[in-house]
């Protein structure tokens, strides 16, 4: 069981999300926030696995209340939900390590996917937001080699980590054990001195590795 709290200050529309995520039995919204300071007290009081935060709320805004459940609750992922496709509300999120950016536009399908997937490991963007940001961090990219140390095997894994993929679904596509894709991601970061897996995400795709 995958359990969410989420956090948008429209009851009709949390409700409406609420509905949505629980047509599939395998994951439960186990908390509901109107603000992000909502949230935080919530992830302060309960286990959940993921955080779904609207951007724009009234007292803590998503933005702000990521920056915490990041902080204090690492193994939490973190979807960001909004209306607004700016691109700097995009960079500005994934900056934190969030697992996805998703638009309250999408369907139901989009939402679950992103959920399990973020659990997963995965990064989650919809069509809009990426074509929002993926060209934003192209302008850097002659700024951003490929490290010289980074293995073939590492540099395959880290495409695989710009597409969107999973640890399976990277270990099926590379033919290798998922404990093996596990340890060769802890190489990555270690060797490009990054945090998370959001971070290399943007690292392959500013190197053009995607």
């Amino acid at each position: 069981m995958i359990k969410v709290v989420l956090a948008e200050d429209q009851v009709m529309v949390r409700q409406g999300l609420r509905a949505m995520i629980e047509t599939d039995p395998e994951v439960k919204v186990k908390g509901e926030a109107g603000n992000g300071k909502e949230a935080v007290e919530l992830c302060e009081k309960h286990h959940f696995d993921v955080a779904i935060l609207d951007i724009r709320m009234p007292e803590m805004d998503g933005i702000e209340a990521a920056k915490i459940i990041r902080m204090r609750f690492p193994q939490m992922k973190i979807l960001m939900l909004t209306t607004f496709d700016d691109e700097q509300y995009v960079m500005d999120a994934l900056k934190l390590g969030v697992s996805g950016y998703m638009l309250k536009n999408g369907d139901t399908e989009s939402l679950l996917r992103a959920i399990k997937d973020s659990v997963k490991g995965a990064l989650s963007l919809e069509g809009q937001v990426a074509a929002k940001v993926v060209p934003a961090l192209l302008q850097n990219e002659q700024d951003q080699p490929v490290h010289p140390d980074l293995t073939p095997r590492e540099r395959g894994i880290l495409k695989c980590i710009g597409e969107g993929l999973n640890n399976k679904e990277i270990a099926d596509r590379l033919g290798l054990s998922v404990g093996t894709v596990k340890n060769q991601i802890s190489h990555i970061l270690d060797k490009l001195e990054l945090r998370d897996r959001t971070q290399l995400a943007i690292y392959a795709i500013r190197s053009r590795l995607v």
